[in-house]
């Protein structure tokens, strides 16, 4: 740009105008607006083609420094790969590897290419819009290809890949390089895939019995025994050494999990606390014959091949678990769902929603009445009845008043 006079004062203190002559057919007046940041230091911005809009930002500015929400332009340059690191480093340190490992997957497979490269200033909520929208469309296609269709196809990848962005703006917001989150918007979340919660599958006893025969087969019996009745997950169970074991007090110790993201990798428990959990006597007993010849730091439940490594899950169909639950002809299940039949026969035997939610893990009891809700309403019907056994009992027994024909005394 080429300027061809010096600046002249405006009847606007603070902005100023000057002549340029980018190309012959591209001159004219432009103007500067002079100003000072918070910290007091002067600096400018020039550019604009109108003194209304010169005046526009000055006001602005000025209106955002009275509120607190002024950022400095060059602050909003930070590009959005920049910040990641610090992000995932954060969420690693403070989150579970089942948590943390997907989100680094996540900005790897999906969020990088798109906005590493973006300044965190130039992120724009339309943009963020847009590009879920565009995730959506081609997991619909995928699924529409597979003979799937679904509206929410891929729900849990895009939603994931969402949090990342969100949450790395969100670290720009509490550094001071943004005033506001533009992908916090109603407008995004409009747009966002509805993640439909997968019907819980319970078995009962007998249904875990035929399935921990089946899957002794393959040696793995007591294993299913520990998931069904102890509602530990995968990862945990399979970091269980006998040292973790407690024979006097029925308790197993969770302090460990195992994921599989990439090789095994030995972390904290999910919610990243250590737990105690109840075992029931005949899997104590399992567990205690189990374990007879084992050295306290060996592993309960390790690789066949090699008792010093940890068992892979079971995800093939040819798989021991699979194999387990076709011939022991039960739902279709995951080892998780293990821990969700946990919960069913806690339920059964009287446990409360706070005990349940020690025993699996939930840091918060209003986690666990979400998660199995319909348990709880079912055993609503379950508390009728025994306050009627317990009324019926007690008339018995003539301690309580007989109902009557009479008519109600009037209020």
């Amino acid at each position: 740009m080429t300027t061809t006079n010096k600046e002249r004062a405006t009847n606007y203190p603070g902005i100023y105008e000057y002549d340029v002559r980018k190309t012959p057919k591209d001159k004219g007046i432009r103007y500067r607006v002079v100003y000072r940041t918070p910290a007091g230091k002067q600096t400018s911005k020039s550019g604009f083609k109108t003194l209304g809009a010169a005046k526009s930002f000055q006001a602005e500015t000025e209106t955002k420094k009275a509120t607190g929400d002024y950022i400095a332009p060059s602050a909003g340059r930070i590009k959005v790969g920049a910040l990641a690191p610090d992000w995932l480093k954060e969420k690693g340190a403070t989150t579970a590897e089942t948590n943390s490992g997907p989100l680094e997957s996540s900005w790897r497979n999906h969020v990088k290419e798109r906005w590493s490269g973006v300044g965190v200033g130039d992120v724009d909520t339309e943009d963020v819009k847009t590009w879920i929208l565009d995730m959506r469309l081609a997991a619909q296609q995928r699924a529409e290809k597979n003979s799937k269709p679904d509206i929410n196809a891929g729900a849990t990848v895009i939603i994931r890949a969402y949090g990342v962005l969100a949450g790395i703006l969100d670290l720009a917001v509490s550094r001071g390089l943004l005033p506001k989150n533009p992908a916090r918007s109603k407008t995004v979340s409009k747009v966002m895939p509805k993640k439909l919660r997968k019907k819980h599958i319970y078995l009962t006893a007998e249904d875990v019995g035929r399935l921990s025969k089946e899957a002794d087969v393959h040696g793995h019996g007591l294993l299913v025994l520990v998931l069904a009745y102890c509602g530990i997950r995968w990862g945990e169970a399979i970091a269980l050494r006998v040292f973790d074991i407690d024979f006097m007090r029925k308790r197993l110790s969770i302090t460990k999990a195992v994921t599989e993201e990439t090789g095994f990798k030995v972390g904290p428990t999910k919610g990243r606390e250590n737990r105690e959990v109840p075992v029931a006597r005949f899997v104590l007993d399992l567990l205690r014959f189990h374990v007879e010849d084992l050295k306290p730091d060996a592993l309960v439940f390790p690789n066949k091949e090699d008792a010093t490594k940890y068992l892979g899950r079971s995800k093939s169909d040819d798989g021991w678990f699979v194999g387990a639950v076709k011939r022991a002809k039960v739902q279709r299940i995951t080892p998780h769902d293990l821990r969700h039949t946990c919960a069913s026969l806690a339920i059964s035997a009287g446990a409360n929603v706070l005990v349940l939610s020690k025993m699996l893990g939930h840091k918060d009891p209003s986690v666990t009445l979400n998660d199995y809700a319909d348990l709880f309403n079912a055993d609503l019907d379950n508390v009728a009845d025994i306050m009627d056994t317990r009324y019926s009992s007690a008339a018995r027994c003539g301690n309580v008043a007989e109902p009557t024909d009479r008519d109600p005394i009037a209020a």
